[in-house]
């Protein structure tokens, strides 16, 4: 596969969100909170940052092919994604499902689900490879956002349209949370009622998403106030931070409450939002600091997000019998020095050759755009865009 230049800001952020949720899922399924505390209890978080650079990667691919000469293909389109998140995901599935070992004791749900990417659906949590829920999420995305995104393109004054589009879609995933919380889960402190009928449900998670959509529009048809956001990535970072951190603090207060379930997961994205933005501000402190080793953990985080867990599940009691604390820091370094690896494995292994067979017969048209759409820059969609439709 050829080389290409990495984001190192994109890189930082999708290596925090992997090293967030390996803290949470060790806190959850191993140590009962200690070492991590606080960061162990909010690390769920990453996942709405990979949400959160998932909106934004696909959407920025979508929208400047659909601004080049060659057009934007669907077809190519649908090849490309399937041919990067499919084939590791079906392997690690394999495992699963002619494994029995594998599972711990853990009842997977029906195959089909796994399959049709609707296993998020009614999920049970504590279910054999639960983690899935999140793919579920994105891989419904990825099918759904380029047809949209086409069905507007054919309407008359598609770009306010599009926009409408993003204000509707956040304040109908606030309405539906809203309803949900009151009519099924209440003051349930969480637990099943909460997970199986908000947290997991493509109906109230996809507000990163959108989000990163907003962005990568933003930055395709809107380039002077693009140049005017990204001309203060620093301010922009602080802001992230701020946000981000807020909103972090409110969750670990209350998470399952109705405040939170309603407005908190937009005030996350907001922060998600103004974090991408600093990644992708040149010369910010988050876009030209490369951070060491965190290019190659942002390269191998979905082959480690599909394998951590259950190396976790199967570990621990191999740890203890041989009197590890999995609590100590001896413990974590030994489940830390099996997950890497297994994860670089995956990814070398099936990730790798996928990608180079995509690269190969399905590349990437590099076209020159067309004339501006109104108010948008013939450079905008040039911006970036080549190497960060390889990183997605």
């Amino acid at each position: 596969m050829k080389s290409i230049t990495r984001i190192h800001g994109l890189d930082t952020l999708r290596a925090l969100a992997i090293v967030l949720v390996f803290m949470n899922h060790y806190v959850l399924f191993v140590s009962n909170r200690a070492p991590f505390g606080f960061w162990g209890e909010i690390g769920w978080t990453g996942v709405d940052l990979f949400f959160g650079l998932s909106g934004y990667l696909i959407g920025n691919q979508i929208f400047s092919a659909m601004r080049s000469e060659g057009g934007f293909s669907l077809r190519t389109f649908y090849i490309r994604r399937f041919l990067r998140t499919l084939p590791a995901f079906y392997a690690v599935l394999a495992l699963y499902a002619f494994w029995p070992w594998f599972r711990a004791g853990l009842t997977l749900p029906p195959l089909w689900q796994f399959l049709t990417f609707t296993q998020n659906f009614n999920l049970t949590p504590g279910t054999a490879f639960s983690h899935a829920w999140s793919l579920c999420v994105e891989e419904q995305f990825y099918v759904l956002l380029p047809a949209i995104a086409l069905l507007i393109a054919a309407m008359r004054r598609s770009l306010a349209w599009a926009w409408v589009a993003v204000a509707a879609s956040l304040l109908g995933g606030m309405a539906i949370r809203s309803y949900l919380w009151q009519t099924q889960v209440g003051n349930s402190d969480g637990g099943f009622p909460y997970y199986n009928v908000i947290y997991y449900s493509s109906l109230c998670r996809f507000d990163e998403l959108v989000a990163g959509v907003a962005l990568a529009l933003l930055k395709n048809h809107h380039a002077g106030a693009w140049s005017k956001l990204t001309a203060h990535g620093n301010w922009a970072l602080a802001a992230g931070m701020a946000v981000g951190g807020t909103a972090l603090y409110l969750f670990a207060e209350d998470h399952y409450g109705y405040g939170m379930t309603v407005f908190g997961y937009p005030l996350l994205a907001l922060g998600v939002t103004l974090l991408l933005i600093a990644a992708l501000s040149p010369g910010s402190l988050l876009e030209k600091t490369p951070i060491p080793g965190f290019g190659k953990l942002a390269l191998w985080s979905y082959a480690i997000y599909l394998t951590h867990k259950q190396l976790f599940l199967l570990l621990k009691p191999e740890l203890a019998q041989h009197g590890i604390s999995v609590a100590s820091w001896s413990g974590i370094g030994i489940m830390t020095a099996i997950s890497l690896p297994a994860g670089w494995l995956l990814y070398a292994a099936i990730e790798t050759p996928f990608m180079k067979l995509r690269d190969r017969y399905f590349p990437v048209k590099r076209a020159e755009p067309h004339a501006p759409t109104s108010g948008s820059d013939p450079d905008s969609a040039k911006c970036g865009s080549g190497r960060l439709s390889e990183m997605a």
